[in-house]
């Protein structure tokens, strides 16, 4: 990079007409590069979710990266009679921690985030790697105040223990007299 003409001299330490001067500290621009992989070095290590840095060949799949399932659920609004109807109709791909058994009983609960919560709850069924619920639940309740809360799904273990093995969650400001059909990703519950 430096310049090897003439005017410089043999055996000289002055590379400031180089591109960038490597005596000064690195630059932020400036990308370092392993000398083997030609992988910025900057990958080498990242901050996990509690900020401390881990080599990425000692990362294994934790409970955030693992995919739990999905989750299918229909909504609609009857502005006619302030209604919204919300359908759970299955779970698709469920995970579960081996602790709840082979087939635990599985329900899902849902949350309205309003002032004053509104909860429901689908009956419990035999957990397999697909759940049918199909079944619907009906609140009156004014479009505007549903359109700034979100609806909370919580897949909950009835038996051997009642525990929450995922959640997902969409907002509710699309709401329409359309039915709407939605896939909700199931992620670990928020500690």
């Amino acid at each position: 990079v430096s310049d090897l003409r003439s005017s410089a001299l043999p055996g000289s330490l002055d590379v400031s007409r180089s591109m960038f001067d490597l005596r000064s500290p690195p630059h932020r621009s400036m990308k370092r590069y392993d000398s083997v992989s030609s992988v910025p070095s900057s990958t080498s290590s990242r901050k996990d979710s509690q900020g401390s840095n881990r080599s990425l060949d000692t990362i294994t799949l934790s409970g955030d990266e693992r995919d739990f399932g999905r989750l299918n659920v229909k909504l609609c609004y009857v502005s006619s009679v302030e209604q919204i109807w919300i359908t759970v109709l299955h779970c698709k791909d469920l995970c579960w921690p081996s602790s709840c058994g082979e087939n635990p009983r599985i329900c899902v609960k849902g949350i309205l985030t309003l002032p004053k919560p509104v909860h429901f709850k689908s009956s419990a069924k035999e957990g397999s790697s697909e759940i049918e619920f199909m079944e619907t639940f009906v609140f009156a309740i004014k479009l505007q105040s549903l359109q700034a809360v979100r609806l909370v799904f919580k897949i909950q273990t009835q038996t051997p223990r009642k525990k929450t093995i995922g959640e997902c969650s969409l907002a509710l400001q699309e709401l329409s007299s359309q039915e709407s059909s939605h896939w909700l990703d199931i992620s670990p519950p928020s500690k």
